[in-house]
């Protein structure tokens, strides 16, 4: 892992999210800076990043910050204990509930899409 940081207007360009989305992630735990300089300024690693990009994936499929709060700790503990079978069986419940929303996504974009050949075809 790189030792190196960057401030938060460096991770929400990278990452392709607000400021403001970024310190609200911040104040309700789902975010943490990994540092901070001496002015008070966070301070970002790619782990950080990692991390934004996982939550950011969440959204589409309706998680609530609660809903990814949970399934991060279910991540961070996995990390520490990847051999923790409850955590594991946990991940389990969570991929498939995953695959369950992007299946319902999925049959909603095809509504979708039946619904603009509809109005092409007027």
């Amino acid at each position: 892992m790189s030792d190196e940081v960057m401030q938060i207007g460096e991770l929400a360009e990278r990452a392709e999210m607000s400021l403001r989305t970024i310190r609200h992630y911040d104040e309700v735990g789902l975010l943490k800076p990994s540092a901070r300089t001496e002015g008070g300024f966070r301070l970002y690693t790619e782990q950080d990043l990692a991390r934004l990009l996982v939550i950011r994936r969440m959204k589409p499929l309706g998680y609530t910050l609660e809903e990814m709060g949970a399934v991060l700790r279910v991540v961070d503990a996995l990390t520490a204990d990847p051999h923790d079978a409850a955590k594991r069986a946990e991940l389990d419940e969570i991929r498939a509930e995953a695959q369950r929303r992007r299946d319902r996504l999925r049959e909603q974009a095809s509504m979708a899409d039946d619904f603009l050949a509809q109005l092409d075809a007027r």
